[in-house]
């Protein structure tokens, strides 16, 4: 397939382009095989370079002998394209169409961008993972997936075996199973199923059942409907934000996660995560639980790490699960957010305990656009051995390499830190959890005042390079959680 058949008009003149708190801009507009291009007339400015990928749904209005297309992204973001002429309408909306509908790997813009700045094998093995497990300790944390019983209650010894050789005698470990007690038993009429007790004596089962699949995907794609939605009363927001249930998902997912951790932390017990697969909601709460536990999880390098580890290299199948966002009409069986719930969970976290991530909201935000669409190849494929047949790591940029360029490092700490050596324990109140308005708000409202409020905390803890005190990081997280707090 070459990238030519797929685009009808390649140039249109006179284009309008719209975007929320922005001024609109005319110019002309240019589709390329990856790109969309608006440049200003008559300095010739590029006003717009959109990776195409990254339309998330297009919608096409018709007036007369011109037309409106509505970009809807996978990072939120909605754009609006006025073009004179239908059939130049028409073919503009096509081609977008086609190409952001491309689902060939190697196709994909990862597989032709060369920045001049960064290596081709630079990154991708900057976390090796015999380092990382040389320096657990003796409480273990494991994952996998469901054991195959099936409705013969089968078993397997070696499994038993395993799992036995793992606790000393008279030691108890806990497994922690992401489905409802229910749906583990209906597992085994497809060959699934639990561990049972009578071959598993040491172990014990709890049941914390966290959605996953077209549940959440519905769910984010309410909580962005609401957001994006103006003309809402108070009430009939509250009740949009409710019925979204997104912050209830975040509730059971730092809920779970703090379970594994208090039985690692304060039961000084073995611990065993699985759902069904073992690359969803098991990867959710392994990971929230580390960050949880291990202070270098919450270092940029570390969190790196962890992300690696813990989801890509874990087999969390990105191709799928964000294979679209909140705005396409295509519900398919595979999507889901369980990346983005894991990020918000970080975000409360940071939020709750402003000093102790070394990272801030920006990482957070790149992280989330760069699963969802990027020009690099770290988020590529379901698993390693796709990446492998796709010869990803000798054909694409990692995305490590990128962020930990030294001017980029600088934008995504966070200017508060001060070491913590001690386990986070997140409130998980209804109260307490919040809408992270910096990501599902971020272009509808301006963040100019808390871009602003960020680089003047920097500036001052450059200038007097000394730790501020606890008291006056709480009252800060507080105000700077609303940019427009005191503002008049």
């Amino acid at each position: 397939m070459e990238f030519s058949e797929l685009i009808k008009t390649a140039t249109v003149e006179n284009v309008l382009l719209s975007c929320a708190g922005l001024p609109a801009v005319r110019g002309t507009l240019c589709i390329t095989s990856h790109h969309l291009l608006l440049s200003s007339c008559p300095g010739g400015d590029v006003e717009l370079w959109l990776l195409i990928r990254n339309v998330d749904a297009v919608e096409k209005r018709l007036t007369g002998s011109s037309g409106t297309i509505t970009l809807r992204c996978k990072d939120l973001k909605v754009l609006q394209l006025e073009i004179p002429g239908m059939e130049e309408c028409l073919n503009i909306a096509s081609s977008i169409e086609a190409l952001s509908s491309v689902d060939s790997v190697m196709m994909m813009y990862p597989f032709f961008y060369r920045p001049p700045s960064l290596k081709l094998e630079e990154g991708w093995h900057q976390f090796p993972l015999e380092q990382y497990f040389q320096q657990i300790s003796s409480q273990v944390m494991l994952r996998s997936s469901q054991p195959l019983t099936g409705p013969n209650r089968r078993r397997c010894r070696e499994d038993e075996t395993l799992l036995g050789t793992i606790l000393d005698e008279g030691e108890r470990g806990f497994i922690i199973d992401t489905r409802s007690a229910q749906a583990a038993k209906q597992a085994r009429m497809t060959g699934g199923g639990t561990e049972p007790k009578s071959s598993y004596p040491q172990w014990r089962r709890l049941h914390r059942p966290l959605e996953r699949g077209r549940p959440l995907q519905e769910s984010f794609a309410k909580l962005v409907e609401a957001c994006s939605d103006p003309s809402l009363s108070m009430d009939r927001w509250l009740g949009r934000l409710e019925s979204s249930r997104w912050l209830s998902h975040v509730k059971a997912a730092l809920s779970t996660a703090c379970l594994a951790a208090q039985c690692m932390d304060r039961e000084e017990a073995t611990v065993l995560v699985h759902g069904a697969e073992g690359t969803d909601t098991t990867l959710l709460v392994t990971a929230l639980a580390q960050v949880i536990l291990d202070p270098s999880c919450r270092t940029l390098a570390g969190f790196q790490g962890l992300l690696e580890r813990e989801w890509i290299q874990a087999g969390h199948p990105f191709h799928l699960r964000c294979a679209h966002s909140a705005y396409s009409h295509a519900r398919l069986k595979q999507e889901a957010p369980l990346f983005l719930l894991f990020l918000d969970c970080v975000w409360q976290l940071s939020r709750q305990f402003p000093f102790s991530l070394e990272f801030g909201e920006r990482l957070l935000l790149s992280l989330f656009d760069n699963a969802y669409a990027s020009a690099y190849g770290t988020f590529l494929c379901n698993n390693e051995k796709e990446r492998s047949l796709c010869k990803v790591k000798e054909s694409t940029h990692s995305l490590w390499a990128w962020l930990n360029r030294p001017e980029e490092q600088q934008k995504l700490l966070n200017p508060l830190y001060s070491h913590n050596a001690l386990v986070i324990w997140p409130s998980v109140e209804p109260q307490s959890i919040q809408l992270w308005q910096g990501l599902f708000l971020r272009w509808i409202r301006p963040s100019q005042h808390l871009d602003e409020a960020w680089a003047e905390i920097q500036r001052l803890v450059e200038e007097n390079n000394a730790p501020a005190k606890e008291s006056t990081g709480n009252r800060l997280s507080q105000s700077l959680s609303d940019p427009t707090a005191g503002v008049s």
